[in-house]
């Protein structure tokens, strides 16, 4: 019996452009094959299709893993006025990719504030459902190429640790490139990897305990989508569920308010399909949501304060840590930083 993690590929090939899929049912032989192993870690390549966190997926059957994503479908809307999505003002595309390229806004969105993840454990038991979410599977008619990776292991095992330290601006809403070349964080990160000597394992990324009014996520870190969208999202999360019904307003007066009372009755639908979903209705934590409808998006949505990444052989043989061609770790604030820096905690595991 081999002590050595085994390490599957898996390509999803996706049905729709939002579609939940069971990993252990979809692929029943590889999961066979991954029996011996107590363990398991999943990882994504992509930015709009990942896995959630078992803290939130525990309390979810398949049902409500996709009632729980829907609410943030209709808090982020296809087509509603994503800066993301003109792609004429893409500088990132060429001509040939401006033309094949998909308006995902929402999805980055959605991925981001569902707490979604690229990289996640789970115990390797045949009666516990593994779901993985993908919010853009398929553009027009074609569905896109979406592969995954699957790792057992026995153990993970803690090798060592670092601190690192990431100047913030002083704008309240703002959001860091960890991979921005300027900031050196990247190389960092590297040097700590190769100097570990560690095969296979999980670098994690987490905000020091006494940060406040921030979190980590992974995406894609293109500017109008983070510098806009997203900072849009973080000043009010219900602007974009809005924008869905200006064109049905006729009397361009009575916008503001109509638009209001429309977006709030969503909000109000979206809070208690959520409370639901997570069986919190009459809990302390609707009493609170009930107070207000002007809920902070740090409140509502769920960014998390520590990621994951992976560490493991890429496709070209090469030895470190694996991102897919458009991922990026990622902080962001809403509040301005009292010292104009964040710290992490870096750790990284060893799976055997």
């Amino acid at each position: 019996m081999s002590s050595r993690p085994l390490d599957l590929i898996l390509e999803v090939a996706p049905q729709a452009r939002f579609e939940v899929v069971e990993m252990r049912s979809r692929f029943p032989a590889e999961h066979e094959a991954l029996a011996a192993y107590p363990q398991c870690l999943y990882w994504s390549s992509h930015t709009t299709a990942g896995f959630l966190d078992r803290s939130i997926s525990a309390r979810l059957n398949l049902q409500r893993v996709s009632t729980y994503v829907e609410a943030f479908r209709t808090v982020f809307p296809e087509g509603a006025g994503y800066e993301h999505d003109q792609l004429e003002r893409r500088e990132d595309l060429g001509d040939e990719q401006r033309a094949v390229e998909p308006k995902n806004a929402d999805s980055h969105l959605a991925f981001m504030a569902s707490g979604l993840r690229p990289c996640v454990t789970r115990p390797n038991r045949a009666g516990e459902a593994v779901c993985f979410v993908d919010l853009d599977g398929v553009v027009g008619e074609r569905p896109r190429s979406r592969v995954t990776r699957m790792f057992g292991f026995r153990e993970e095992r803690q090798i060592g640790r670092t601190r690192i330290e990431v100047p913030v601006s002083t704008h309240p809403i703002d959001s860091v490139n960890l991979k921005d070349p300027r900031l050196g964080i990247a190389d960092a990160l590297t040097e700590f990897v190769t100097r570990m000597g560690v095969g296979k394992g999980r670098l994690h990324i987490t905000l020091d305990p006494a940060e406040r009014h921030s979190a980590v996520t992974v995406n894609e870190y293109e500017t109008l989508l983070m510098k806009h969208d997203l900072a849009e999202v973080l000043r009010n999360p219900l602007s974009f569920v809005a924008q869905q019904y200006h064109s049905a307003m006729k009397d361009p007066r009575a916008v503001p308010a109509k638009t209001l009372g429309y977006a709030k009755y969503d909000f109000v639908r979206v809070m208690n399909v959520g409370l639901d979903t997570l069986r919190l209705r009459g809990s302390v934590v609707e009493r609170l949501l009930a107070r207000t409808l002007a809920v902070p998006a740090s409140r509502f949505f769920r960014m998390r304060r520590s990621v994951s990444l992976l560490v493991s052989e890429r496709a070209d043989g090469s030895h470190g840590i694996v991102e897919g061609t458009y991922q990026s770790p990622i902080l962001v604030q809403w509040q301005r930083s009292p010292r104009g820096t964040r710290v992490l905690d870096v750790s990284l595991t060893e799976l055997r």
